[in-house]
């Protein structure tokens, strides 16, 4: 496998276990599990984000609820089929996992940082209170002619700039994974909560190729 792809797509994550592992699927006789770690943002709130973890990286039939993890990989995307149109499934798929003795005080517990292209035209907006944001959509290559479609969130300055981004134009992003929660409207009558995950960037740069 290349380590090039490899480095276009790369998340660090130390946070608190908060499930027990649920199976996912399995590759060539390999299970993949998913569980749900706690990360810390600045504000003290949590951002809840799913990995995908091999049984070969860890005990998967333990409850590890509670402990603090550090997990290396890549934010990844699937499509799941469901009721006639796909749904965009986002999980970090953990390539090394260590246990930790607790989060860490001022460390870098949920960077990532991204290699890819614009594949939508950005959307700029401003909030009710004048904030300025761009919503972005990223692929980002995979080995095997494959890619990841990652939405990412630009602030202030940073939303002006992606703003002007076209379609198939290079970028790189640092920032961080968070989870938004938001209602889905299914009919007339019912509603589901769900949780949306993008990337919050703090730094991006267009590559001229």
């Amino acid at each position: 496998m290349s380590d090039k792809i490899i480095e276009n797509n790369q998340v660090t994550i130390i946070g608190e276990v908060a499930s027990e592992f649920v199976f996912s699927h399995e590759v060539f006789g390999e299970g993949f599990y998913m569980v749900d770690v706690l990360v810390k943002r600045l504000s003290n709130s949590d951002d809840c984000i799913p990995l995908m973890i091999s049984e070969r990286l860890i005990d998967v039939h333990q409850d590890y609820t509670g402990e603090y993890i550090m997990v290396t990989g890549q934010f990844r995307s699937y499509n799941q089929h469901e009721e006639h149109k796909n749904r965009l499934v986002l999980s970090v798929f953990v390539r090394e996992v260590s246990f930790v003795e607790e989060e860490v005080d001022g460390a870098k517990t949920n960077t990532i940082l991204l290699d890819g292209y614009i594949c939508k035209r950005p959307i700029y907006r401003k909030t009710p209170l004048g904030r300025e944001i761009a919503d972005l959509l990223l692929a980002v290559n995979r080995p095997y002619g494959k890619s990841d479609y990652i939405p990412c969130i630009c602030w202030g300055r940073n939303a002006r700039f992606a703003a002007s981004f076209e379609v198939g134009e290079h970028v790189q992003i640092l920032g961080r994974i968070q989870s938004r929660e938001y209602v889905k409207k299914l009919t007339e009558t019912e509603t589901e909560k769900r949780v949306a995950y993008e990337v919050s960037v703090s730094k991006l740069e267009c590559v001229i190729d």
